[in-house]
């Protein structure tokens, strides 16, 4: 439990992704392969042509394997990137690059489901799969 920094401690929220921190801890349960599912309904970043809010529902799903990812770094993760200037397709991916960086699971999988602009909504879906990516 001594690599949750943000678990117990006061609120503070990260200016951007790179000052963010996924913490992990350990997975108790490595006899048996399961689905962590995480529902963020809240999730907002920038457009980085207009400067205008985008909002979405991001859905995290993984099966993790000696790590899991702690929810409160989670939530402080995700708002860091309310001030970010990035289209829908990289922030996905982005997100999910870090959830492996840090968790390293047998899977994952990020589903940005983005509000409507102009007519149209977006869904953006970003996969990873252990020792079957280049």
């Amino acid at each position: 439990m001594e690599n949750l920094k943000h678990l117990g401690k006061p609120t503070i929220y990260p200016e951007s992704p790179e000052l963010a921190q996924l913490d992990t801890f350990e997975n108790k349960v490595l006899n048996r392969k399961y689905t962590i599912n995480m529902d963020c309904p809240e999730f907002t970043h920038i457009c980085p042509i207009t400067g205008q809010p985008d909002f979405a529902q991001l859905i995290i799903t993984y099966i993790p394997d000696k790590k899991c990812i702690e929810s409160k770094s989670l939530k402080l993760y995700l708002s860091s990137f309310r001030n970010t200037g990035t289209f829908h397709e990289a922030v996905t991916n982005k997100i999910l690059d870090d959830i492996v960086s840090a968790s390293d699971p047998h899977e994952a999988r990020v589903i940005g489901n983005f509000n409507t602009r102009g007519g149209i909504a977006i869904q953006v879906v970003a996969e990873h799969k252990k020792n079957i990516e280049k």
